[in-house]
């Protein structure tokens, strides 16, 4: 299977740019992606774990999942983790932004767009605003 690697992320939104990546049909499905996301952020200890379903919002990703690890150093390890466990169980070699510095790490699955923060940074983004349905942000 060929990966498409996206060039950025959209800083306005955390969503990587570029197309996605299309997989043989039956592979897997986003369902099946996202649950093993959640199984391998809340095996690695991440807190305050949030999942948005983006299906009909953006033509990205079908979820983003948001979540915090206590430190910079946890932030990497979990998101480390989980590019290891993408690329073992549906061979996906996950994008990943931000693992060096370990405040906000961006892994592009490609169904799943997950975002690990530190909490204060989390805090200072505020993603799950924007994106969570009935939230506050209503556009600029």
């Amino acid at each position: 299977m060929e990966d498409l690697v996206l060039s950025h992320s959209d800083p306005a939104t955390g969503l990587p740019v570029g197309p996605r990546d299309a997989r043989p049909a039956g592979e897997y499905t986003s369902e099946q992606l996202l649950a093993a996301v959640m199984a391998s952020v809340e095996d690695d200890k991440a807190e305050d774990v949030v999942q948005i379903d983006l299906r009909g919002r953006s033509d990205v990703a079908d979820y983003m999942v948001i979540c915090s690890g206590r430190s910079s150093r946890q932030v990497a390890a979990i998101s480390e983790k989980l590019a290891d466990r993408m690329k073992e169980q549906f061979r996906i070699l996950a994008k990943m932004e931000g693992k060096e510095a370990g405040d906000w790490v961006l892994i592009d699955t490609g169904d799943v767009i997950v975002h690990v923060f530190r909490p204060e940074v989390r805090e200072f983004y505020q993603l799950e605003k924007m994106w969570l349905p009935g939230s506050a942000h209503r556009g600029a």
